[in-house]
């Protein structure tokens, strides 16, 4: 069993076609079936069912895909490792964050990691905070940065506290609060809201406060991202909370206080196994750590 078999045998899985398969790892179709041919035999069972019309994966085939993942990440990892021993960043880095994170500049510095290690392949995702920290789980991210409310803490994973914020509401210009310098979260209950979906993070620390006040709001609108979120609050749709240090970033909005405001924590989180190379040093330009290497001198070159 070879790793390209494996690599082959993932990309048709993700593509559901030999052909697309095929150009994605730039080899001709036949040396492609060919080698899934010759692992097939090797297993004794067909990973896809293949008609002139259609390939699908097998009941085989989703149990192999798991395996072979993390046979390729494991590859990818020691490679990384090696190269990381003789002074060399190289591998990947893959990156999960909310649309709302204000403690890091995170495009700065990818700019700036790009500049330094442009042998690394970087990818960036943004999601809810509970979809990030099932990522880094299981693998599929090495770093993210998360918004929680301060009931909440990340699980499972080795996370840094960045920073802590308030939560602030944001109107239109022409609301009648706009006038307002600060207000309670009694006089924003009556009023329509848009918010993040029920049960992430992002909301719940809206929720709390007002369960916590013994208030009941609308939450006339439910969407996915923040900027969709501005969208609904700059022609007077809906009102909005945002975290204090994001919600400058949105243009065409009125950003009022909250007396009796919710608060987040934001943090950095990574696998517990540990980081990849590439990983480290993206931290270390942030110049974030744990205590623990705080006390130590930082290595990899940045």
């Amino acid at each position: 069993m070879e790793l390209q078999q494996m690599r082959y045998v993932l990309a048709v899985a993700e593509t559901n076609s030999f052909t697309r398969a095929a150009e994605r790892c730039h080899v001709v179709q036949s040396a492609l079936s060919h080698q899934i041919a010759r692992l097939e035999r090797e297993l004794g069972a067909k990973l896809f069912e293949r008609t002139s019309r259609r390939v699908r994966i097998t009941a085989a085939g989703s149990a192999f895909l798991p395996a072979a993942r993390d046979c390729l990440d494991a590859a990818e990892r020691a490679a990384a490792e090696v190269a990381a021993a003789v002074g060399e960043v190289r591998g990947r880095l893959a990156v999960g964050l909310i649309p709302t994170v204000a403690a890091v500049d995170v495009p700065t510095a990818l700019g700036e990691f790009r500049n330094r290690f442009p042998q690394v392949r970087i990818s960036l995702r943004v999601g809810a905070s509970d979809e990030l920290t099932e990522q880094i789980r299981t693998g599929a991210l090495d770093l993210a940065f998360l918004g929680l409310p301060t009931t909440a803490e990340p699980r499972e994973v080795t996370a840094v506290e960045l920073a802590r914020d308030r939560l602030v509401a944001v109107v239109a210009p022409d609301h009648p609060l706009a006038s307002e310098s600060a207000v309670p979260l009694h006089r924003l209950a009556a009023e329509p809201f848009v918010d993040l979906p029920t049960g992430t993070a992002g909301r719940l620390q809206s929720d709390q406060a007002f369960a916590a006040a013994g208030l009941d709001r609308d939450v006339a609108f439910e969407v996915t991202t923040a900027d969709y979120i501005a969208r609904l609050v700059r022609p007077g749709i809906a009102i909005a909370m945002l975290p204090a240090t994001y919600a400058p970033q949105l243009t065409g909005i009125t950003t009022i206080e909250i007396t009796d405001a919710p608060a987040r924590v934001e943090y950095a989180i990574w696998n517990r196994s540990g980081r990849t190379p590439a990983a480290s040093a993206f931290l270390a330009i942030l110049g974030i750590r744990t205590e623990a290497e705080r006390n130590v001198p930082h290595e990899l070159g940045v």
